[in-house]
């Protein structure tokens, strides 16, 4: 029981820092593409981290190197869709939709681990679904929040979508795979493939023209990399994948879900994007999704 107080207290203080990302990402774009961003943030964490874990990267098998590179390139789809996204989209609506894995992950937890939410999740996730659309929404009513949501979306919406499908794999294998290898190694191993996977892609991007270059090198970035890399990279990736395996993947997603409510705070602050009042209903809707939860695990 303690271990799973711990965990789940774990999981929501990764959930502050990754609040923080949206905004400082999102104003860090004006001076750096998305995919060069991927690369740098992901390589400082990787260089980093390796002489914390290079001993123990020696000693693993085959078969643990091939779980962590596939978790690694779940990882890397869900950063890669959301950083993309998120130069299309705001802050706070990249954030939001990021948040509906929370209604995916239980059906990944059916379909591959064949181990279905308990009731108490069920209602958790009910709520929190609810309210995510109040949180999204700058309607005053129900049918402008309905017709916001349906004429909206951009290209930056679905991508940042696709991340949250990405994400919702990632929890439920890192689920499986975080209680067979030890935590250090693989949290590395995750951090390196994303690097490799930016590195990559912005070459690709490039060379397609698909992403046009953009790399000033102001405190922007600066920061942005800073407080990516240590904080919302290698601390963060560290606590989700040491104490992740200590709840199940879809209590993880309603303690995740809390990341669009920090997103809005950070973003009201840094970029003047106002939480509506009906937002507000949404927060609390978030709330006491995580509090039935929690009461009726």
């Amino acid at each position: 029981m303690i271990k799973k107080y711990t965990g789940e207290s774990a999981l929501l203080f990764t959930t502050v820092i990754w609040g923080g990302t949206f905004a400082i990402i999102k104003t860090a774009l004006g001076s750096i593409s998305p995919m060069m961003f991927i690369s740098l943030r992901f390589s400082v964490a990787a260089i980093l981290l390796l002489p914390f874990v290079f001993r123990k990267m020696k000693k693993l098998d085959l078969r643990s190197v091939k779980e962590g590179i596939i978790l690694g390139l779940l990882y890397f789809g869900g950063f890669a869709s959301q950083t993309i996204g998120l130069n299309y989209t705001t802050a706070t609506k990249s954030a939001f939709i990021t948040g509906t894995f929370v209604i995916f992950t239980p059906i990944f937890q059916i379909i591959i681990e064949k181990r279905p939410p308990s009731k108490g999740n069920i209602l958790g996730i009910i709520l929190v679904a609810g309210g995510l659309i109040f949180l999204s929404s700058k309607g005053t009513n129900l049918a402008a929040i309905i017709h916001e949501l349906g004429t909206n979306f951009n290209v930056g919406d679905y991508l940042t979508l696709i991340c949250a499908v990405f994400y919702s794999l990632y929890i439920v294998y890192l689920d499986i795979v975080s209680k067979k290898i030890d935590y250090m190694p693989l949290t590395f191993m995750q951090i390196a493939v994303t690097a490799a996977g930016g590195i990559t892609g912005a070459i690709i991007f490039q060379a397609t023209g698909l992403e046009i270059s953009r790399f000033i090198l102001n405190k922007d970035v600066i920061f942005a990399v800073i407080y990516t890399s240590i904080l919302a990279t290698i601390l963060t990736t560290t606590m989700q994948t040491k104490f992740q395996k200590y709840t199940t993947p879809a209590k993880a997603g309603i303690i995740f879900s809390f990341e669009p409510i920090f997103a809005s705070i950070v973003a009201f602050f840094l970029l003047s994007e106002k939480i509506s009042n009906f937002g507000l209903f949404g927060c609390i809707f978030i709330f006491f999704g995580l509090m039935i939860s929690e009461v009726m695990d």
